[in-house]
């Protein structure tokens, strides 16, 4: 049963687990790392492309643990290989918004 896409873990072996989210659903997939194995090899052995056919490698930014990763970074067993989606908000502008109207409420 395939329940990557409501937010389950997805088993396809032991070692390296690639994640991703929209704001409708995640998924983490678990592969056997073989060494030597990089991350973007991590990344399309786990299938997560398929299934979130607007993943763009060559555009997303990758990571490991939430560190920034470059796709030819080697893995290691353990690893969580995060993909990263672009950001719909500027973070700045956001946090400027939020405490304006935050200040308008009075609280």
């Amino acid at each position: 049963m395939n329940m990557a896409g409501s937010g389950a873990v997805q088993d396809i072996g032991t070692g390296v687990e690639v994640a991703y989210a929209t704001l409708e659903r995640q998924a983490l997939i678990r592969i056997e790392a073989m060494p030597g194995c990089t991350v973007r090899q991590a990344i399309e052995r786990s299938g997560i492309l398929v299934q979130f056919p607007e993943i763009n490698l060559e555009q997303s930014r990758v990571g490991v643990f939430g560190r920034l990763r470059e796709l030819d970074d080697p893995v290691e067993a353990g690893d969580r290989v995060e993909i990263y989606r672009a950001l719909t908000a500027d973070p700045k502008q956001a946090r400027r918004l939020r405490a304006r109207k935050k200040a308008k409420s009075g609280t």
